[in-house]
């Protein structure tokens, strides 16, 4: 952050606008609150600053993309699905491909659900 035009005004409000926006990290499941307004393609390679190359990070997930990678929740491939072959999104009796294609963890029926 050692250019001089993050010290103006117009960043200063994209930052504001970016993290209005974004008030929760992007990051898959990370869910801490967002503090840096992120270039999606960094400024070094031509990105340029508008809201839609800009993403409200934590602190923690916008180190990590510092440090080379891309930010993930712990326990996600980089795609965001889960590592652990027991979780119920890896399940294949879940349907093609093991998704469970409601989105959600499998229904278990009860009897005071059918009242």
């Amino acid at each position: 952050m050692s250019s001089a035009f993050y010290r103006t005004a117009a960043w200063r409000q994209l930052r504001a606008e970016t993290l209005r926006r974004d008030p929760i990290c992007r990051t898959a499941a990370c869910g801490r609150r967002s503090v840096v307004a992120d270039h999606v393609v960094q400024r070094e390679r031509g990105g340029p600053d508008t809201l839609a190359n800009l993403r409200g990070l934590c602190t923690e997930c916008h180190n990590q993309r510092r440090r080379g990678g891309e930010p993930r929740a712990k326990g996600c491939s980089a795609d965001g699905t889960p590592r652990d072959p027991g979780h119920w999104w890896n399940e294949k009796s879940l349907g093609a491909g093991g998704l469970d294609r409601s989105g959600g963890p499998p229904r278990v029926s009860s009897s005071r659900a059918r009242r």
